[in-house]
């Protein structure tokens, strides 16, 4: 009762000169969550206020349990706004479909969502008291606000992913990505002609893409952000957030790592750092063993990192997935055609070798995650091993596979998981 109520005299102190804003609430509010995270003896927990710099969208307040994990998020509106109006915003829906724990409030009135669905409201106290008899506003309900946010704060993601349940968490936090952060800090950023984010775009400009808008960078750069960290949670055995995600990209792919880089270690936009922190934290909540496994179980073969991107783009742009023919090629069909082509150079062409012969060049025009590509080089490694022994086997790497193998992909997250695959390929 004690910390409600002197929340509400902070609120009227805040609001007392009659020039407040949204954000002079923003303090308030952030102790009343501490002092009832005590209360409830939820140690450790700590609130931190995305600043408004730009249009670029995440809920005003973020809460951390104290342990490296996110708890939820907290949207604030002015007091006295019709919240019944607001949850019907498109801004409002899009927070409720991508966060899984939210609070919607007019700093008086208090609505926890969970799974997009309201789970509790809470009318703590009466906005029109202030400004119309110049006074705190009385404690209407705080046990009820209590319970609410108790209900908040215990709140924890979910360890029992199946491959297209985390494949719907992982597309709608990349949708968010694109569409409320990357392209808003993007359009920002340009406006300034300055910023991490569009010296990203002008370089993928001058080195991949000539003609790449911002809206199209806007999504490969997402994508590339969220299967990036996908597939470093997928060596990871321990801990894994956004900074560690750096130390799992490997060191061959300069381009990603520069991407890893700056989202683990720079400066980046809060909003950026809040949506990546968000990704990492389900990622980090999935049991990748258990989806490991369930991959071999269906048939799919030993690798996640390839064949769970199609499972992911099925949810995340099932149009682009149609129109760029990504479809799953099952590794028994993969192994086979590529021991063909193997048979037939031998066979056919006189190159004793196959496909470690010299003076052959392998090219896959339409690569994907270049699941092909990646077989053929096993394959040739096999037959040099076999016939000449592992000692010169690095400099037949370097020589022939990485002289001669080809590769072109016009999708950025394919492009990005097959230099993955070849750089974990690479390493053993």
């Amino acid at each position: 009762m004690t910390a409600v109520t002197e929340y509400f005299s902070a609120l009227f102190n805040a609001g007392k000169h009659g020039d407040a804003r949204e954000e002079s609430f923003y303090g308030p509010l952030s102790d009343l969550v501490m002092a009832l995270a005590d209360a409830q003896e939820r140690s450790g927990l700590h609130v931190t206020t995305l600043p408004k710099q730009t249009e670029a969208g995440n809920p005003d307040f973020r809460v951390w349990d104290g342990r490296a994990r996110i708890t939820g998020y907290i949207e604030a509106k002015k007091p006295g706004v019709n919240l019944d109006q607001v949850e019907t915003s498109e801004q409002i829906k899009r927070y409720l479909h991508t966060f899984p724990n939210v609070i919607l409030t007019d700093f008086y009135e208090f609505r926890l969502y969970r799974d997009g669905k309201r789970l509790a409201r809470v009318v703590a106290g009466q906005s029109f008291v202030p400004d119309s008899l110049k006074a705190p506003s009385p404690v209407r309900d705080a046990d009820g606000l209590s319970d609410l946010f108790a209900k908040f704060f215990s709140f924890s993601m979910p360890r029992r992913f199946t491959a297209r349940t985390l494949a719907v968490e992982l597309a709608k936090r990349t949708r968010f990505l694109r569409d409320e952060v990357v392209a808003q800090e993007l359009r920002e950023q340009e406006r300034l002609g300055r910023g991490g984010i569009l010296a990203f775009y002008n370089a993928f400009k001058d080195y991949l893409i000539a003609d790449l808008s911002l809206e199209q960078f806007a999504d490969l750069y997402a994508q590339t952000v969220t299967y990036g960290m996908f597939a470093a949670r997928t060596r990871s055995k321990d801990t894994f957030d956004r900074r560690s995600a750096f130390d799992r990209i490997p060191r061959t792919i300069g381009l990603l790592r520069d991407v890893f880089r700056y989202i683990s270690y720079d400066d980046i936009p809060a909003a950026l750092e809040w949506m990546v922190d968000d990704i990492a934290e389900v990622l980090a909540a999935a049991d990748v063993k258990k989806l490991l496994d369930q991959f071999y179980r269906e048939g799919k073969g030993h690798d996640p990192i390839v064949h769970f991107y199609e499972t992911f783009l099925a949810e995340y742009d099932p149009r682009e997935r149609e129109r760029r023919g990504v479809y799953y090629t099952p590794e028994p069909v993969v192994g086979y055609i590529t021991r063909s082509v193997h048979a037939l150079l031998k066979e056919r062409f006189g190159k004793t070798d196959g496909l470690a012969s010299e003076g052959v060049t392998l090219l896959d025009p339409a690569a994907g995650t270049m699941t092909f590509v990646a077989e053929a080089a096993r394959l040739a490694c096999e037959e040099y091993e076999s016939k000449y022994g592992e000692g010169s086997k690095a400099e037949f790497v370097r020589d022939h596979v990485l002289a001669n193998f080809y590769a072109f992909e016009l999708m950025m997250a394919p492009y990005t998981v097959g230099h993955l695959k070849m750089s974990f390929l690479l390493e053993e």
